[in-house]
């Protein structure tokens, strides 16, 4: 080590100015004080090249380990072990490195499960795409040899339906795509919250009359909130329309809202079946479309894609409010939006 340590020619440079004042100091000293006096200061010079030279090539011996354990980890993906740190600059270099691998790794790891959840996000968007474009590719010969104009206009409104359902899910996931982003533009001014519950539920009102489901809203007019009025109208047709699919006819999906001094709050409640307990823990979760069973009252009958609650908690959250959703007390289901005033 010490030979290798003496080819560096910045050691080698340094070892010549120290012997060189050493050269200097006892010419001084044999003018001065006589041989005796030299001979001291070459002896002290060569003990000081000589403890240079022992913990240079020290210093290089950890530089050498410091530098295989980064080959370590950049080739074989091994970890930089600084827990045995001790005072030094190397050392201190040593353990600043060890930060940055553990950083390094945990991004890698976020980033393997960012990949995987991708790929299953990917593939369940391809399942769901695929459902109604089949039913429309095996509508569509039926309608070339459908000759009753009734049973021709039936097929084309299928067809519609199903085409919509498509646009509606690939609308839906562009815009979860610019949540996830961070690229969504969310305003934070003063909205009424009867503006909101207008705007949701105006393009419902067919499909709420075509199923026989009644819709009852209870806002006090002077109730409002600061957020963003299109989003918070957006989620909050999401959830309507969420709880429309879930309440047979004749029920009713009631939409109310009240205000206090620490925050908005609008519920949306339904007179179906409720969210199995199961359930309850996945409701948000894309693509989750409940454990239905036929032969269950309890349980859900999933119709959508499982899109529009995840967009719904979504839009609410990029406003700093919140969506919980649980089973009322008559057992239908029943979501809760809130929107603080305060932050804390």
């Amino acid at each position: 080590m010490i030979v290798t340590v003496l080819r560096n020619r910045r050691v080698i440079c340094e070892l010549a100015c120290m012997l060189a004042a050493t050269a200097v100091l006892a010419a001084a000293a044999s003018c001065v004080e006589g041989a005796s006096a030299a001979l001291w200061c070459v002896a002290a010079g060569a003990a000081c090249a000589l403890l240079f030279a022992a913990f240079t090539a020290r210093r290089h011996a950890e530089i050498a380990r410091l530098t295989a354990e980064i080959d370590d980890v950049l080739l074989f993906g091994r970890s930089v072990d600084f827990t045995s740190c001790r005072e030094g600059d190397v050392e201190a270099l040593r353990c600043e490195l060890g930060k940055v691998v553990a950083r390094l790794a945990r991004t890698t790891e976020q980033l393997t499960r960012e990949k995987r959840a991708l790929a299953d996000a990917m593939a369940d968007i391809s399942h769901q795409i695929r459902t109604p474009l089949t039913a429309m590719a095996l509508t569509l010969p039926a309608f070339e040899h459908a000759d009753d104009a009734r049973e021709r206009k039936r097929l084309v409104r299928e067809v519609e339906t199903l085409s919509d359902r498509v646009a509606w899910l690939v609308t839906s996931l562009l815009k979860m795509a610019k949540v996830d982003a961070g690229a969504l533009t969310v305003e934070h001014a003063p909205v009424r919250v009867g503006d909101v519950v207008a705007r949701a539920t105006s393009p419902l009102a067919a499909a709420l009359d075509l199923r026989g489901v009644r819709l009852e809203v209870d806002c006090p007019y002077e109730a409002s909130f600061k957020g963003d009025a299109r989003w918070s109208a957006e989620a909050l047709e999401n959830i309507v329309k969420n709880c429309m699919e879930h309440t047979p006819a004749g029920g009713r999906v009631l939409v109310r809202a009240a205000e206090d001094a620490l925050a908005t709050r609008i519920v949306v409640e339904d007179t179906g079946a409720g969210i199995a307990p199961e359930d309850l823990p996945h409701v948000f979760e894309r693509f989750y479309r409940g454990t239905h069973d036929p032969a269950s009252e309890s349980a859900c009958a999933p119709e959508g894609f499982g899109v529009g609650l995840s967009l719904a908690l979504a839009l609410v959250s990029a406003q700093g409010g919140t969506l919980r959703a649980s089973n009322a007390p008559h057992g239908g289901a029943r979501f809760e939006m809130t929107f603080p005033k305060l932050v804390v």
